[in-house]
């Protein structure tokens, strides 16, 4: 535990004594302060990995009790509590086997009185080789007609059991390649490294395609995304994995930008822009030159589905700067996007990422308060307006919870009049007063809410959704082919979705692989429950 960087307080000044020279001090303090701190946690890791590396163990990390991550009702629902009857746990199991049990030793004269059950619950884990003959003919033709392999199988040497096993391992479990072979070792299954990576890479197309229909779907059922992005790596090189859903679904995708354009063209199921009035609209809120503006052609809207194309038309129109083709190629594909039918009040949940802020954007509320919550105040009279503006803060959240239940504009009025009262306050410390400054320009993202309850008040989802990725991430590093950077980002998105709706993964990759198809689509998993009242 590294011992604490500031132990003396500084004394109580009175406003009258902070003149703007002693104001500038004590925010040097506090920058110096904050900067000591990271360079303390930095010193620690590196401690620890030098500790590492001569043999010794790592610094003692005390996890929380288990208790905290364990929901009430599920708490509830695994104790027993006094004068309750005990649950059978055993009731509902399906039992695949009898088998009768003799007593030894029974005294003679004693009477049978029935059998106890006792029930064992086991796991059987055996290779089965399957040879199948298949019958040739000859015909008179000369010819030869021979019998099919099942449906499953699809000239597979490995049975769907096998493949849905491998997969569930490598993207459920986030066991790697290299384990994955040793397993197969021990288990007595022949499998090279090389078949491997096919089963785990090749003759998946039915689950990339299912992954572009889930996204169609969530898109057209729910009237909000959330979105958030990490880092991934693939081929050596920086990337970024973006992640867009909601409640019904989730959707990742890796490429090498975080920018705007490439949102709005994650955003798309295939690349297409068109100008359209909306398109136009979009660069004029961007301040795009009037000229530049003057792209569209009198015979009406235009449609492009070729990026060469595209960039030949921008040049014939004489758009011509970096930016203006950026701002210009942003508005054709808000009106690629527009133009099939997505509704343009479309909101968009973000912890304030500017490449998210299309449509109605909507802003988190826990990232809101962070930088607040981050603030090293140096004196006591700091501390408790740091304080005083956090719980201002949850209290307005808990308000717009209660909102979210039972909107009125009555309700409505009084939450903007406290979201204004509380951004208009001064207070005796620099860094919070420009941390309400900047509360106040997002109010209308923050406070969209109150024209729109159905949205979400934190980005929290996105958060725990993308967890796995940032998991699988730490194990593996990176992708290094492009199908695997796909099936990667396919995979994440399939069990995600399935785990929302409560699909068994292993069950859906078994129901898959097999081509049994008794599970629906996503897509009409996503369609049904937002036909669901809530």
């Amino acid at each position: 535990m590294t011992e604490p960087l500031l132990t003396v307080s500084l004394p109580e000044m009175s406003p009258a004594e902070r003149t703007p020279l002693v104001q500038a001090l004590l925010d040097i303090i506090g920058q110096q302060h904050e900067q000591l701190r990271r360079q303390a946690e930095r010193i620690e890791r590196l401690e620890d990995k030098i500790r590492q590396r001569k043999g010794g163990p790592r610094r003692p990390r005390l996890k929380p009790s288990p208790l905290e991550q364990v929901s009430p009702g599920e708490l509830a629902s695994e104790t027993k509590r006094r004068g309750k009857p005990k649950r059978k746990k055993t009731q509902a199991l399906r039992i695949d086997r009898t088998q009768r049990l003799a007593a030894e030793d029974v005294p003679a004269g004693s009477r049978f009185k029935g059998c106890r059950r006792h029930v064992v619950q086991e796991l059987e884990i055996r290779v089965v080789n399957t040879c199948y003959l298949l019958e040739q003919w000859q015909t008179p033709t000369g010819g030869y007609v021979v019998a099919a392999l099942p449906t499953a199988l699809r000239g597979r040497h490995y049975g769907p059991p096998l493949v849905s096993f491998v997969l569930h391992q490598y993207h459920h479990n986030q066991v790697t390649q290299p384990l994955l072979l040793e397993q197969r070792r021990e288990l007595g299954v022949e499998l090279s490294a090389g078949h491997l990576n096919r089963l785990l890479t090749e003759d998946l197309e039915g689950f990339h395609q299912e992954k572009a229909e889930l996204k169609a779907a969530g898109l057209s059922v729910l009237p909000y995304l959330q979105t958030d992005d990490t880092g991934a790596r693939h081929q050596g090189r920086n990337g970024y994995c973006t992640f867009i859903g909601n409640e019904l679904f989730a959707w990742f995708e890796t490429t090498f930008s975080k920018s705007r354009m490439n949102f709005l063209e994650r955003l798309q199921g295939e690349r297409r822009s068109v100008v359209d009035a909306e398109a136009l609209a979009y660069m004029e809120r961007q301040k795009l030159a009037a000229c530049h503006r003057q792209v569209r052609q009198a015979r009406g809207a235009m449609v492009f589905t070729d990026p060469e194309a595209w960039q030949r038309y921008l040049h014939h129109g004489g758009v011509l700067s970096p930016r203006a083709q950026t701002l210009a190629t942003e508005g054709a594909l808000i009106g690629g996007l527009l133009a099939p039918g997505l509704p343009p009040e479309l909101s968009i949940v973000s912890d304030a990422a500017g490449q998210c802020n299309v449509f109605a954007h909507a802003l988190c509320w826990v990232h809101a308060e962070r930088p607040i919550a981050q603030l090293l105040p140096l004196t006591e009279l700091d501390r408790r307006a740091v304080a005083w503006v956090r719980r201002q803060i949850w209290a307005l959240y808990r308000d717009l919870k209660g909102y979210k239940l039972t909107p009125s504009a009555e309700h409505k009025a009084v939450i903007a009049a406290g979201f204004d009262a509380l951004c208009a306050t001064e207070t005796t410390y620099a860094p919070l007063n420009q941390a309400l400054q900047q509360l106040r320009r997002n109010k209308a993202e923050l406070l969209l809410m109150l024209e729109r309850p159905e949205l979400p008040l934190h980005n929290n989802l996105s958060e725990r959704d993308r967890r796995d990725y940032v998991k699988k991430r730490k194990i593996s590093a990176g992708t290094r082919s492009d199908l695997g950077r796909r099936c990667r980002d396919t995979f994440a998105s399939l069990k995600k979705t399935c785990r929302k709706h409560g699909i068994s993964f292993w069950a859906y990759l078994k129901d898959r692989v097999a081509s049994t198809h008794a599970i629906p689509s996503l897509a009409d998993v996503i369609r049904q429950a937002a036909q669901v009242p809530p």
